[in-house]
């Protein structure tokens, strides 16, 4: 087995470097001078086996195996003091359950999750992905915060973002010259198929469902080979597609607003951190 390093006699050492002596660092670490020289013996002749400490007249100059060490020995005593300190406190620690539809996994969550990671590093996150009619129906009892999809006007909870829905096409084909149009739209019940739909026939166009899903990346991969059109946010909108518009001969959309819903049964700082992070997330 290796041998470890009592952090005791690493706090010694550092103080001794940092205060310049042994007398002076006795008195930093509450302990005797004699004490501290003990520390130091055992340090080199016990556990490094090596000189830490070498004296030009009055002055204690490190060697170079004391300067590696110390480098290390800062590490340690900094890991050691967050560790405490995360842990003797409850607030920082706990689990979050996060509803989020797939839309928005990729465009916002690996920021957002990574920033929150930094902050509550001992925090456990647990995202469930579904969309956002589902999520409404599960948020009492079951999810602590959730971010959906809601029609302008009809908002419940804080608005992260307003956006413009719009039609996309694959730039490299001409999926929205062909008659039936085929859409690719999200399942129902969501207010953006029904608002594509009611707006292709009002303008009098030909259109099929063609292809429906869930899912904004089975929706990304049928628009992105050419075999239909969509409908969905602007901020959503991936390189490879091209946004249509009334020059296209599309008629225009209603905006949408994502928000962020709270269980009002959950209620601790770890769940207000993740809700500031999403917040901060969404306005980047």
């Amino acid at each position: 087995m290796l041998q470890t390093i009592d952090h005791e006699l690493l706090r010694t050492f550092v103080a001794i470097v940092d205060h310049g002596g042994f007398t002076r660092a006795a008195q930093a670490v509450n302990r005797t001078q004699s004490a501290v020289s003990m520390q130091i013996k055992r340090l080199e002749e016990d556990v490094i086996q090596r000189q830490l400490f070498e004296r030009q007249g009055r002055q204690m100059l490190l060697t170079s195996e004391g300067a590696t060490l110390l480098g290390y020995a800062r590490r340690i005593l900094d890991l050691h003091g967050e560790a405490l300190t995360m842990l003797r406190q409850p607030d920082m620690v706990g689990k979050v359950k996060l509803g989020v539809p797939d839309d928005y996994v990729m465009r916002f969550l690996p920021g957002i999750l990574k920033s929150f990671s930094h902050t509550w590093p001992l925090v456990d996150v647990e995202v469930q992905c579904a969309p956002s009619s589902e999520l409404i129906n599960r948020h009492k009892g079951q999810l602590d915060l959730s971010i959906v999809t809601r029609e302008v006007g009809h908002e419940i909870g804080e608005i992260l973002l307003q956006d413009e829905t719009v039609w996309v096409a694959a730039e490299s084909h001409a999926t929205q010259r062909q008659s039936p149009l085929p859409l690719a739209l999200f399942e129902e019940p969501c207010f953006c198929r029904r608002h594509a739909c009611n707006a292709l026939t009002r303008a009098g166009l030909s259109y099929r469902v063609a292809y429906s899903s869930p899912s904004l990346a089975t929706l990304q991969a049928v628009v992105g080979a050419g075999l239909a059109v969509s409908a969905w946010m602007k901020s959503l909108v991936t390189p490879g597609m091209r946004i249509l518009d009334e020059t296209d001969g599309f008629p225009a959309l209603p905006d949408a607003s994502i928000v962020l819903l709270r269980s009002p049964e959950a209620t601790s700082p770890v769940i207000e951190g993740l809700a500031q992070h999403i917040i901060e997330g969404f306005r980047l």
